[in-house]
């Protein structure tokens, strides 16, 4: 079965996809989707997100792989933009690593690349006990917040975490928590923009400096007053970054540049 995706704007105009993070799915992308209506925008849905019934078992390598036959289906020698947020810029960087010229533009937002390995030890037992608490409405509540859901997507949100299954979770946790930069990522000659909220995890932080570290065409900057999900609480402020950087390489002046 191939990745589900929806499709919209210009289809003459150059590709942007979007891939969204764990937990969440296409919606996350709305107010981006809205705004890129002079691009061809594909958002697809990782296995086991959303709300269709899927067996096939997630990985990185295994939707990067997904995300490319996709973009070759779709591109047909158009300019293609890649944009993606935390479990998303994990699939960016792998996709980049075993692609490196297949990308013209790379937005990678909020990207752990730090392995854990204690951390994923604990992954299972810790799920399996906390894992009847995603069907309460107050926990769930809670999460979302975190991600800057608001109230309009709150139920979506909700549905979706009511229909994940344990072992789904459980080996997301996993792929995210075991992610590293693979050694051709340098090989990547996309022009790359790593984005971090200033009020993220150090880790998170820390990984973004790698990442531009990794790669000497990587841009970096620190977004002010946001933690982890810009393009959700702040979509305006987002997509004005993005398009002034495609289109005049610059950057926001309240941002601060990793060097």
């Amino acid at each position: 079965m191939k990745l589900p995706y929806k499709e919209y704007g210009d289809k003459s105009a150059p590709l942007m996809v979007f891939l969204h993070g764990g937990g969440v799915s296409d919606w996350m992308w709305d107010k981006q989707v809205e705004y890129f209506t002079h691009y061809h925008c594909i958002v697809p849905i990782f296995r086991g997100h959303g709300l269709h019934n899927d067996e096939m078992p997630f990985s990185i390598k295994g939707s990067a792989e997904e995300i490319i036959t996709l973009i070759e289906e779709k591109a047909e020698g158009k300019k293609v933009i890649l944009n993606g947020f935390s479990l998303g810029s994990q699939v960016i960087i792998q996709l980049l690593s075993m692609k490196p010229k297949l990308i013209d533009f790379a937005i990678i937002n909020s990207a752990s690349v730090r392995p854990m390995a204690i951390g994923k030890k604990l992954i299972k037992p810790t799920i399996q006990l906390s894992f009847p608490l995603i069907k309460n409405k107050y926990f769930s509540k809670l999460q979302a917040k975190t991600l800057y859901v608001s109230e309009d997507y709150f139920e979506r949100y909700y549905e979706e975490s009511c229909q994940i299954k344990l072992d789904t979770l459980v080996r997301v946790l996993e792929e995210n928590m075991s992610f590293g930069i693979p050694e051709d990522f340098k090989r990547a000659n996309t022009k790359i923009l790593v984005t971090v909220g200033e009020k993220e995890k150090s880790i998170m932080i820390k990984s973004a400096r790698e990442i531009v570290a990794a790669n000497t065409n990587c841009t970096g900057i620190i977004i002010p007053k946001v933690g982890h999900g810009v393009s959700l609480a702040k979509p305006d402020y987002f997509n004005h970054m993005v398009e002034d950087w495609l289109q005049k390489g610059t950057l926001p002046e309240d941002g601060r540049v990793i060097g």
